[in-house]
């Protein structure tokens, strides 16, 4: 095989080279078989070579590949944002379909600005996130992103965008302050931010409704979603929920933030839409954020070559109608809770494993090196990566996470088994990560 020409994310040494995947399992080109216990990074939600979404895919490329959305539309199209809004809380009842969940954001942070300017608003600019989040590698979404690491190079490129303190109930809460209390001081930073700045230049507030891989599946604690809506709302600030990672279904509802009783304004979603088969991503709005572009203007100013890509979204149809035929949203609040209780079994008062957390089927550890003081190890050891090496080599493929609590400090391992996985698979997960846990820590 010609190799040594692809640029890899580290060019010390060429990956192992993926020839197969079947359910659960990728196989390399050294015969070597892996038990896929986070989809890649919470991607493959119906886990790989599954015959009726590849035969699906096959199907719309040999007969439409194709189009350009400046001059047609699909059925593929028009049918899952039809799904998709259908499964939608609220009003939320238009879909803009993007390649990815990076690109799903940018075009969430255009349209938010471009509703504010229909409506006359033209001093709204600014847009307004959260530390340790996390919402994608384009310019635009790096800058609405938290992830110090991720932000470092590119400081001088990216637009200004306030951030605000995470809700990280482990990490921030005060000792004996109840998870409504904590949720609801989190949500006061938000607001306290807005005045400082000045309620008539906030454009929107953008967060991830569970945080992924930035601080590892953290949930919002008590009420604070509800604050944070009713905070928007009373200063005319578009809410934008991130659910590339948490939502498609990941945490047990199509939409994550449906647990919590949130509608967001705008709301993106990637990875687990089109499970891996097809790059798709999607922008959600509501009615009112619809209308306004609608009856103003009458078009986004915003546009990329593989929008409603055909192919992609019949990808991403064929994966929602077979979570909806096998009930397999029911099943993640299954496994979830099945995964939940095997993990809290063997870790749940292991010295290292300062907290156990997520919703549905993203569950994150956090990796301390004391549990009573929360302490973390020294960030040069790099036990995330040692988890994922060591789990690596017993054929057990992780998500591991550094600089959890503030960009350097902090270690967790996330896990996104796909929405069909066994009883015995997530028991064969937990085993295999007892392992490699046995093996890096020092208790």
């Amino acid at each position: 095989m010609n190799a040594g020409h692809v640029f890899h994310r580290f060019t010390s040494a060429r990956p192992p080279i993926a020839t197969r995947g079947e359910g659960i399992y990728l196989s390399d080109s050294e015969g070597r078989r892996f038990v896929d216990a986070c989809g890649g990074a919470a991607v493959s939600c119906l886990g790989h070579g599954h015959a009726e979404i590849a035969a699906a895919v096959a199907e719309q490329a040999a007969r439409l590949e194709f189009i350009h959305t400046g001059f047609f539309t699909t059925d593929a199209a028009e049918e899952l944002a039809t799904v998709m809004a259908d499964m939608s809380p609220g009003s939320l009842d238009r879909v803009w379909f993007t390649g990815s969940g990076s690109e799903a954001v940018e075009a969430a942070l255009k349209l938010s600005r471009q509703y504010h300017l229909e409506r006359g608003d033209t001093a709204r600019s600014r847009v307004i996130a959260r530390r340790q989040s996390y919402h994608g590698n384009t310019l635009g979404a790096l800058a609405a992103g938290g992830s110090v690491w991720r932000r470092a190079p590119y400081e001088p490129l990216l637009i200004d965008v306030s951030v605000v303190d995470p809700c990280f109930e482990y990490r921030f809460a005060e000792p004996g302050e109840s998870a409504e209390d904590y949720g609801r001081r989190a949500a006061r930073a938000l607001e306290d931010e807005i005045i400082r700045l000045g309620p008539e230049t906030i454009i929107a507030f953008l967060a991830e409704t569970v945080v992924g891989a930035t601080a590892g599946a953290v949930p919002p604690a008590g009420e604070y979603l509800r604050h944070v809506r009713e905070i928007c709302d009373l200063y005319g600030v578009l809410l934008i929920l991130d659910e590339v990672m948490c939502g498609s279904g990941r945490t047990g509802t199509f939409l994550s933030c449906e647990q919590d009783g949130v509608v967001p304004d705008i709301v993106t979603l990637g990875k687990g839409l089109g499970a891996g088969y097809q790059p798709i991503g999607a922008v959600i709005c509501t009615s009112e954020v619809y209308d306004a572009v609608a009856r103003g203007s009458g078009a986004l100013k915003h546009g990329q070559t593989y929008n409603a890509h055909p192919v992609g979204c019949a990808a991403g149809l064929a994966v929602q109608r077979v979570i909806q035929r096998d009930g397999l949203l029911d099943r993640v609040n299954e496994a979830g809770d099945y995964l939940s209780s095997l993990l809290r079994s063997r870790f749940g008062n292991h010295p290292n494993i300062g907290d156990i957390r997520g919703r549905g089927l993203l569950i994150a550890l956090e990796i301390v090196a004391d549990r009573q003081t929360k302490a973390p190890f020294d960030p040069e050891l790099a036990m995330h990566q040692r988890a994922k090496a060591d789990a690596f080599n017993r054929g057990l493929l992780i998500y591991p996470g550094g600089g959890t609590i503030d960009g350097r400090n902090g270690d967790h391992i996330l896990l996104a088994p796909p929405y069909n996985v066994t009883d015995d698979e997530l028991a064969m997960i937990v085993d295999l990560l007892a392992q490699t846990l046995d093996s890096i820590l020092p208790s």
